[in-house]
């Protein structure tokens, strides 16, 4: 009798929104804030003891941002992406773990829908842009440049206002023997994050609610 009427309840969804409504050449611009959950991310740490350095995975937490659109064509817009999380670094070590870090992303780019005339309606983005990180007791921040790919759904409920649905992937050179994290004080200082040069890759997926005007 559940599954009957989970049925029916998504039978009446579709009926309430059988197509999308058609591209708007009215339409100029938009605007997403969105809740997300982040994941993966690893830094090359310093030990506290000085005993050399450690990979340590940046926890797996909440996100939230915001998209902002200005539309090229009906089918394409140029977007402004801000995205923030703030998390803890993963590690026994209570120096390391009790440290909150935050990682923004700064992001221009475009979006463009293909096709824009099914429902749902798939859309892919591409931004570049910088990475800004920063963490508590007194250290301080950094800032990389970056670039994200990301792609999902856009499910509108009227020519205005859709949910989007969507994963992105968010990639940050770091140079070759940099350091992040770093702070001096009455104590010393010192630096968390050492890094030989690589990639710091984080992977979001999001929830989305778009209005359109």
């Amino acid at each position: 009798m559940t599954l009957m009427r989970a049925a029916l309840a998504a039978f009446t969804l579709v009926l309430l929104f059988p197509a999308v409504p058609t591209a708007r050449a009215d339409v100029r611009a938009e605007i997403t804030p969105f809740v997300g959950y982040r994941m993966s991310g690893s830094f090359d740490v310093e030990r506290s003891d000085g005993t050399g350095t450690q990979s340590v995975d940046v926890e797996d937490s909440s996100a939230w941002g915001i998209d902002v659109g200005i539309y090229a064509t009906p089918d394409a817009f140029y977007e402004f992406l801000y995205s923030t999380q703030t998390t803890n670094l993963d590690s026994r070590d209570p120096a390391i773990a009790g440290v909150d870090v935050t990682t923004e992303y700064f992001q221009f780019g475009g979006t463009a829908f293909f096709p824009a005339d099914q429902w749902p309606v798939p859309y892919l983005s591409l931004t570049i842009g910088a990475t800004r990180y920063s963490a508590d007791q007194g250290y301080g921040s950094d800032t990389k440049f970056s670039g994200s790919l990301g792609g999902g759904l856009r499910l509108p409920f009227n020519d205005n206002v859709a949910a989007t649905l969507g994963v992105r992937g968010y990639l940050t050179l770091l140079e070759s023997d940099t350091s992040i994290f770093c702070k001096s004080d009455s104590q010393g200082g010192g630096c968390l994050v050492r890094s030989s040069g690589s990639t710091f890759f984080q992977a979001e997926a999001l929830l989305g609610l778009t209005v359109r005007f």
